[in-house]
């Protein structure tokens, strides 16, 4: 439950913290004209429409890779999330599209720094760093790049069971 309101979070966080950097998108057959510039999509975990992911671009998703509940001996419960986030974006220029890309992730990257606790409880994780990876390929028109990054979650609390003689707080 915990990781999903992360995501809930994060979305809206990163919705606000790209809404102003208008992107194209590629014209479909369908439309009788070039699509407007538009603000990067934001799913969480997949695209509604695998088929359709050129036809989203500009996108992010914010997908949970890993979550981690550690409880050393005498000591509280430490939970984290690791989060891969996947950009797209479309551009018939590729030295524009790479640029474009970069700047759409620099927006998040900035953002999630300047802030680092989401949604009142979540924290970025900085020492354990903010990676950035821009794929190289030769996927153009589309450009793709993702970041990883971990979060430190609100703890689970342990219920006191009856049955438990000397119960820990």
């Amino acid at each position: 439950m915990t990781t999903l309101i992360l995501l809930d979070r994060l979305t809206d966080f990163t919705r606000d913290a790209v809404k102003d950097l208008l992107l194209p998108a590629r014209q479909q057959e369908n439309d009788a004209e070039a699509p407007a510039m538009r603000a990067a999509e934001v799913y969480k975990m997949r695209l509604p429409d695998s088929g359709s992911a050129k036809k989203k671009a500009p996108y992010i998703i914010h997908q949970v890779v890993t979550t981690n509940d550690l409880q050393p001996q005498g000591e509280r419960i430490h939970a984290t999330a690791k989060l891969r986030t996947v950009f797209c974006v479309y551009s018939p220029d590729e030295e524009e599209g790479s640029l474009m890309l970069l700047n759409l992730m620099e927006r998040l990257r900035i953002a999630l720094l300047k802030q680092v606790v989401i949604g009142h409880q979540f924290t970025l994780d900085t020492t354990a760093g903010l990676e950035r990876l821009m794929y190289l390929d030769d996927t153009a028109p589309y450009y793709i790049g993702e970041m990883a990054t971990e979060w430190i979650l609100p703890p689970v609390q342990r219920e006191v069971s009856p049955w438990e003689p000397n119960p820990r707080p």
